[in-house]
């Protein structure tokens, strides 16, 4: 025991070593992860917070101090410092990511969404962008902490929440898992009458009658909202009224689908289809932001563990399914030339969210309003676009033999 607390207290000296002057270590600490993207409120902090919490900002602090500050995190720094993250130069790859964000900013084409009152409101000028890899290593610019309503965003979530709950086979017994080739709101099924995806309206609807089946609206609502939180690493998700009232009002599109699948007995029994819709007006009314969405698409990338707090929100068989088919049916009608040009798995919503995840590297979200006519935000996808033409993202960018110039963030890139 007395050998293993000597290794241990060796260990923590040596970060000690690197962090300098013991006098400004608690400063220096921050200022080094905050250099690896490792921001103050990240909750596997918290235990070397409350150690400083007890001291004065310019107390010094002696070694004992210091080490029950770090002691809690020493691997996570030894990594940080020893360039073992997953993106090891991090500021280097997000001057590159601000780069293609003030670039892509002064895009203005593109319309907001009027068919919703309340989305037809927004500043189309909003923009905002957030990355968080599976490491925890956070960025954000513009207006990345401003809330909006996650539309078809959530879609890709209940999809893995009814698959957490029914398993696969109960779900795409009911719902298939093909491109519709058609508009995301088509009153069509496919030739077993059943929704083609669960990215489009009709298969989010239906999605929505498999999750916590026999509860009430508002305890379907509240399981909902308890898996946003466990996603964003305990941030929760907030909701807009206005935006679920104009939902209502404003869908008949939703309940032409609603009956049109009830007629071809699409739901399991017993469905309440009155409520399932309001359950799907509801979840489309969720508030998120760029920041909050990114964990979210970070956690898809780390295969359904949070990188925030190490919880395995989703199993990994339920992420596969659930990137399989944003890469395939995330984008709307422009699923296919996202999956060609950029390749990797998103989901777009028209209130001008993109979520986007890179597997086992990090996950981002965009957010702009103005919208192409495909209902995709025209920033979101230049801002891919550009991301994927510096770095080696692309689903098939490291086929062997590639002789592609692209640089990779995952060693140590150098800025040309």
């Amino acid at each position: 025991m007395e050998r293993a607390d000597a290794a241990e207290d060796a260990r923590l000296r040596s970060i000690l070593d690197l962090l300098g002057d013991p006098r400004r270590a608690r400063h220096a600490l921050g200022e080094a992860l905050s250099a690896h993207g490792i921001h103050a409120d990240d909750p596997r902090l918290a235990a070397t917070q409350q150690v400083f919490a007890r001291y004065p900002d310019d107390a010094a602090l002696d070694e004992a101090t210091l080490f029950e500050a770090i002691r809690p995190n020493a691997r996570l720094l030894e990594r940080a410092f020893l360039g073992e993250l997953v993106i090891p130069d991090f500021a280097s790859f997000t001057t590159e990511l601000r780069d293609i964000f003030d670039e892509t900013r002064a895009l203005e084409d593109g319309e907001v969404a009027t068919y919703i009152p309340q989305l037809a409101r927004v500043a189309p000028g909003h923009y905002g962008v957030s990355a968080c890899t599976v490491d925890g290593q956070r960025f954000s610019a513009g207006d990345s902490d401003v809330d909006f309503t996650a539309q078809s965003c959530m879609k890709p979530l209940n999809y893995c929440f009814a698959l957490e709950e029914n398993g696969e086979d109960e779900v795409h017994r009911i719902i298939g898992r093909e491109p519709s080739g058609r508009g995301f709101n088509e009153l069509t099924l496919n030739k077993e009458n059943r929704p083609h995806n669960p990215m489009i309206n009709a298969g989010a609807i239906a999605t929505c009658s498999l999750i916590r089946r026999g509860a009430s609206v508002a305890d379907r609502f509240d399981h909902v909202m308890e898996q946003w939180r466990r996603l964003t690493g305990g941030r929760k998700a907030g909701f807009s009224n206005a935006v679920y009232l104009s939902e209502k009002d404003k869908g008949d599109r939703n309940y032409a689908l609603g009956y049109f699948m009830k007629e071809k007995r699409v739901f399991p029994e017993g469905t309440d289809l009155l409520q399932t819709l309001e359950f799907y007006f509801q979840c489309c009314s969720i508030e998120t932001s760029c920041e909050r969405m990114a964990l979210v698409a970070a956690t898809l990338a780390n295969g359904g563990i949070c990188p925030m707090t190490g919880e395995r929100v989703l199993r990994f068989s339920t992420v596969r399914s659930c990137l399989s088919l944003m890469y395939s049916c995330g984008m709307y009608d422009f699923s296919g030339e996202f999956a060609f040009t950029i390749g990797l798995p998103a989901k777009s919503g028209v209130s001008g969210g993109l979520m986007v995840v890179v597997p086992n590297v990090l996950g981002f979200c965009t957010w702009s309003p103005r919208l192409d006519p495909l209902g995709n935000s025209v920033r979101g996808i230049a801002f891919c676009k550009e991301l994927v033409g510096r770095f080696n993202f692309h689903n098939y960018d490291d086929l062997v033999g590639s002789l592609d110039a692209k640089r990779d963030p995952r060693r140590r890139m150098l800025l040309r």
